[in-house]
């Protein structure tokens, strides 16, 4: 069975439009993913008497897989415009899932991150950070008006999240959403003077929680002092270490046993573990690709707003990775951040499909569309006028 490009249909269109190389990584990692997570799942289960050594969390992962798997084709098939409404109404609705989290939420090493629903738990600024982007994209591509600048528009966009994030407190979704609206401000082109704004409000924030936030100063104290890693990192290590080029083979790692929040966090300690520097290196390789495919697309867009917001929310999955992966690898200080489609958890693997949904949707490659005159129009149907 083939499709044809003169074959028309929704479907039809949508296959010939996409980018179906940045698909194929999706879907990879979220295959890999849903492996990984048979592999983690016995040893996140070992700990409950009810439920030890069993697929429970795997046999999860699966039911949210298929619905990701849906997220993401719903949303590739939205329109520019749509887009934004659907951007509109998930930031709002992340802004109050983010105030409600103040109000509800669990306190956990002394952060309200999420909230309950019983069947699954939610955490708003996952939302938040694909919504943001598209947004700040429309903002930035539109023209100026009334000497009001562009870059302070989306700074009052940005300001009330990361006030909201800062609250909770979660440094690293705060970091990573600066990052992102920094990232955005450079792509569109702005002044060393608000280059060094940026940084100097990212390097204040990160210095305040250095100071104000125990476990932050913990870790950071851990990280810088060149000393033995912490508990965690230091058992990912081992899991590198003890799987080695190969891995151990499925189902084979005993390290995983000890590792706090192996099927999530540390999910990438468990593939080095089991399946080796092979595919840790093929898991690193799809996120390159992924990465760099949306980024050359988002570049040869015909439009601003389509460049932003390509550009912005192929950045949000490229940093999310790096961080984690830098995590388990002890380049950066331990901070609970998940891998993008193959950690553990509806939360996580809804809002990255999501985001690439949103990527596959303002990527695609649509004809243009050319208004002709009157007298063009008469010459193409060859009118007797026009031939006159």
């Amino acid at each position: 069975m083939s499709l044809s490009r003169a074959k028309r249909g929704w479907f039809s269109d949508w296959w010939w439009t996409v980018d179906r190389v940045a698909l194929f990584a999706m879907f990879a990692l979220i295959a890999i993913g849903l492996m990984l997570a048979f592999a983690a799942s016995p040893a996140a289960t070992a700990h409950n008497s009810s439920q030890a050594g069993n697929f429970y969390f795997a046999a999860k992962q699966i039911v949210f897989a298929g619905v990701a798997a849906m997220i993401v084709a719903a949303c590739s098939l939205l329109t520019p415009p749509d887009l934004r409404t659907a951007a509109t109404i998930g930031f709002v609705g992340s802004l109050a899932g983010l105030g409600l989290v103040l109000l509800t939420g669990q306190e956990v090493l002394g952060a309200r991150r999420w909230i309950d629903l019983g069947f699954l738990t939610i955490q708003p600024s996952e939302f938040l950070k694909p919504s943001f982007a598209v947004l700040c994209a429309a903002v930035l591509a539109q023209k100026e008006q009334g000497g009001f600048r562009k870059e302070l528009l989306s700074f009052l966009l940005a300001i009330v999240p990361l006030a909201l994030l800062i609250l909770e407190p979660d440094v690293g979704q705060t970091g990573l959403l600066l990052a992102l609206w920094g990232a955005m401000l450079f792509l569109n082109g702005i002044s060393l003077v608000w280059v060094g704004a940026i940084t100097g409000a990212g390097t204040a924030l990160g210095g305040l929680a250095y100071v104000l936030i125990p476990h932050v100063h913990h870790r950071v104290q851990q990280f810088m002092s060149g000393g033995k890693p912490g508990y965690q990192s230091g058992l990912a290590l081992k899991a590198f270490e003890h799987g080695g080029l190969a891995g151990v083979g499925p189902g084979a790692g005993t390290i995983k046993y000890h590792i706090p929040y192996a099927h999530s966090d540390f999910i990438f300690a468990v593939a080095g573990e089991e399946f080796g520097l092979v595919l840790c290196g093929i898991i690193a390789s799809l996120f390159c690709v992924l990465s760099v495919r949306l980024l050359v697309r988002a570049s040869s867009a015909a439009d601003k707003f389509s460049q932003l917001a390509g550009s912005g929310l192929a950045l949000i999955v490229a940093l999310q990775a790096f961080i984690n992966m830098g995590v388990a690898v002890s380049l950066l200080p331990a901070k609970g951040m998940t891998l993008p489609f193959i950690s553990y958890g509806g939360s996580s693997l809804f809002a990255v499909a999501v985001t690439m949904g949103f990527a596959l949707a303002v990527t695609r490659q649509r004809p243009a569309v050319v208004t002709l005159s009157k007298r063009e129009t008469d010459l193409l149907f060859g009118t007797s006028e026009a031939r006159a």
